[in-house]
């Protein structure tokens, strides 16, 4: 488990740019923001918001599963909508993967997002010792 500096798997998407898929500071591990992305192919999943937004959990969670952490050290979360009208749709699927205790989090709605994504979702996890 790799509880310095910052992280890659193969099981999501390669950066698009400049930065890391995750990266620890200390006890917090910072996500960078995840889109409906193929880790294969890279190229997105769906034109749907419910394709996209299941895809975007699945990255997370590669992601996370790295940085040897879950959605259970997750404590806070942010979600960036294309379309607001879309909350309902993802918070249904963002819901299924977790558990009370929820994270904090943040939900707002943008002009656009990378590789026109209908979602995008990025978190900060902590995982004491």
């Amino acid at each position: 488990m790799n509880r310095t500096g910052s992280i890659h798997t193969a099981d999501a998407p390669a950066a698009v740019g400049p930065y890391s898929q995750g990266y620890w500071a200390g006890e917090l591990f910072f996500s960078a923001g995840q889109v409906g992305l193929d880790p294969g192919s890279g190229e997105m999943v769906g034109e749907d918001v419910e394709t996209q937004a299941a895809r975007v959990m699945d990255n997370l969670d590669a992601v996370l599963t790295e940085a040897g952490v879950s959605f259970a050290d997750v404590v806070k979360t942010t979600i960036f909508l294309a379309d607001m009208g879309d909350f309902s749709t993802v918070n249904e699927i963002y819901a299924a993967r977790f558990e009370p205790p929820y994270p904090a989090r943040s939900t707002v709605a943008v002009k656009t997002l990378p590789k026109d994504a209908l979602v995008e979702i990025e978190v900060i996890a902590r995982k004491a010792g």
